[in-house]
């Protein structure tokens, strides 16, 4: 009996611990802050401006119970995504500054398909960028680009770059917002060399509102 008992809690003490990953608050390496299964993309650049570079990780959960697996073994990934911002240090660390559990979108279901991208550039400004794919029910692929910058104690939307490409004809439109000037750029071109599509370009102006914050809404949903 007392074997029984000892077997079911370390296998209970597994279980608690298979699920219990989680980014580090703290480390010098993305590998030593994310668990090593998990997929994740990252960028690295100064955001707040003090001359050091931080870093800034999408990472998706392999929770198994979000997780499905095709008959012929190709396993779908519904974990929600977690974007974690990360400050640098002189040392050459990083410690958590920013943890938004519900920031950017995942994968819902086995016919649309999300991926991410990172990147923080010479003006202090994080690129948040996310790509839908269908595998059925639409001819058209949509990516968008967030650009986000740090004030007053976190980071606000200042700019927004959607593109809408239609499979079947190849026209592209991409419409591209500035809400700091409260204006955009609505452009239209051919994906395809042999297209009829007459490229044209429309600026516009738009009623500016108060900046919306990180993690105030879910990307790409």
């Amino acid at each position: 009996m007392k074997t029984n008992r000892l077997i079911l809690l370390a296998a209970t003490f597994l279980c608690l611990s298979a699920t219990a990953q989680d980014l580090k608050t703290s480390g010098k390496t993305v590998d030593e802050l994310v668990p090593s299964t998990w997929h994740k993309t990252e960028a690295k650049g100064d955001l707040d401006g003090d001359g050091i570079a931080d870093l800034a990780i999408i990472a998706t959960p392999d929770f198994k119970q979000h997780l499905k697996v095709r008959e012929d073994g190709y396993v779908y990934n519904f974990n929600q995504p977690i974007l974690a911002i990360y400050r640098g240090n002189a040392k050459g660390g990083y410690s958590l500054w920013k943890r938004y559990d519900k920031a950017v979108a995942g994968n819902e279901n086995e016919y649309n398909f999300i991926s991410h991208s990172l990147n923080i550039n010479s003006r202090k400004v994080l690129k948040i960028g996310i790509e839908h794919f269908s595998s059925a029910g639409s001819y058209t692929n949509n990516s968008s680009d967030y650009l986000f910058r740090y004030q007053n104690g976190d980071f606000f939307l200042i700019g927004e770059d959607n593109e809408e490409m239609s499979r079947n004809t190849g026209e592209v439109v991409n419409v591209s917002k500035n809400y700091l000037t409260g204006k955009q750029c609505r452009t239209v071109s051919a994906a395809f060399v042999d297209s009829n599509i007459r490229p044209s370009e429309k600026w516009s102006t738009f009623k500016r509102t108060p900046l919306r914050a990180l993690g105030s809404w879910t990307i790409g949903e």
